[in-house]
């Protein structure tokens, strides 16, 4: 049997339970952010795994799916605006947009998406998703709510916590060994989290009220136009990035994924457990780099690793204290992570331009990256119909639109 064959031992139990460890920081780091629950993020990661493993049974890649980074923007969003119910119909859309991409694939082939979504408009769509949220991680990190009206931290003590949180995870992420370089996420709320006991800014009211068992705060979608506009363009990017996700798998496993079960439907996958995590008021989800880090390094590529992965997910998920003892972090400790987060996303967006040898000096180019940029970031709003279009999203279809439909350069004389 090959070492990449489907293999279900109870021995795996244990690697299973440590790879949810390594995603464990990134998995709750998101819903946290975003107003969602924890326990509900864990429920719907370990459905959304099994979803997918069924789905590509005829041959399973040893990969994990969470709590997606690249819709914090939009979920913070939506939730201030819609609630959360109205934004899971977006989130909903999104997973589908996923599966249509899927169907292309087999129809077309993934070259498709290559020349539809090009990296001179997926990279800077990437680099508004992180630069849109910085002044979030600022506020927080400053001891304030996201839009930094009221101060939940005193300054000092604020500053204090999200620096040492910050160092924390830096130093992890380049001097960590081992397992122990995957959590600096995890390491860095640590860290944080002891600071701020010292500082006794910390209440354990809600883990001493909340019961050892309790169902996760499921919420049903409600239909919301508005949400599945502004939130279905912002798909794009991750699903793209799902392609260079399964690369980064086939070549840690020595098993090429983009032809069995093939790209088509690992997306399918992608797509469908990230609608399905919408039904139950979860973030979308995504592979997670960081346990295919911990595949690496523990060379354990049987599959049915993830499938325990996932059980022990939705089992924590009903435990009522784990979602009291996270809501205790303060918001300095996230404020701090978040400087970190938010500017790694927006520098995988410059990476995804300078890897594909994206000339900026061609007035095509440059165009079509700074109206992204602009229109993106600048806060342009199209309405159509009473129904607001601004934002990443709008700034996706700007970049989409542009490069399907300006010439292409024949000289770099000038504009």
């Amino acid at each position: 049997m090959n070492s990449t064959d489907y293999n279900f031992r109870w021995k795996d139990s244990i690697v299973g339970l440590q790879f949810l460890f390594v995603a464990f920081g990134a998995l709750v780091l998101v819903p946290i952010l975003t107003g969602l629950d924890p326990n509900v993020a864990l429920f719907t990661a370990g459905l959304g795994t099994l979803l997918f493993q069924v789905i590509n049974r005829q041959k399973i890649p040893p990969i994990f799916l969470a709590s997606s980074f690249a819709f914090i923007a939009p979920i913070i969003y939506g939730v201030k605006t819609w609630g959360i119910a109205g934004t899971m119909s977006g989130l909903i859309a999104a997973g589908l947009l996923y599966v249509v991409l899927s169907f292309a694939i087999r129809w077309k082939g993934s070259a498709f998406i290559h020349r539809l979504l090009p990296a001179v408009v997926v990279g800077p769509v990437i680099m508004t998703i992180g630069l849109i949220l910085s002044p979030v991680a600022v506020h927080m990190a400053m001891g304030k709510t996201g839009d930094g009206a009221i101060v939940l931290v005193p300054f000092n003590q604020a500053i204090v916590i999200s620096l040492a949180s910050l160092t924390t995870t830096l130093l992890i992420s380049l001097l960590g060994k081992g397992i122990f370089r995957l959590l600096p996420i995890l390491s860095g709320i640590v860290v944080g989290y002891v600071i701020s006991l010292f500082y006794g800014i910390i209440s354990f009211d809600s883990v001493i009220n909340a019961p050892w068992f309790a169902m996760p705060n499921f919420v049903s979608p409600e239909l919301n136009w508005q949400a599945i506009i502004y939130i279905l363009p912002i798909a794009i990017a991750p699903a793209v990035e799902h392609i260079g996700d399964i690369l980064a798998i086939s070549r840690v496993t020595k098993y090429d994924y983009l032809k069995k079960p093939g790209l088509q439907n690992t997306l399918l996958g992608d797509g469908l457990a990230t609608s399905l995590a919408s039904c139950f008021g979860g973030p979308p989800n995504t592979t997670y780099s960081e346990v295919t880090g911990a595949v690496t390094i523990t060379k354990a590529y049987n599959p049915a690793i993830m499938t325990w992965a996932s059980i022990f997910a939705i089992v924590l998920a009903f435990v009522g204290k784990l979602g009291g003892l996270l809501a205790t972090i303060p918001v300095p400790v996230m404020g701090g992570i978040m400087l970190l987060l938010f500017g790694i996303i927006a520098s995988i967006g410059m990476g995804t331009l300078i890897r594909e040898k994206t000339d900026l000096e061609d007035p095509r180019n440059m165009i079509i990256v700074s109206m992204i940029l602009v229109f993106a970031i600048g806060g342009m709003t199209f309405d159509f119909g009473g129904v607001a279009f601004s934002g990443i999203g709008l700034g996706a279809v700007v970049g989409i639109f542009l490069n399907l439909v300006l010439p292409r350069t024949r000289h770099l004389d000038g504009f």
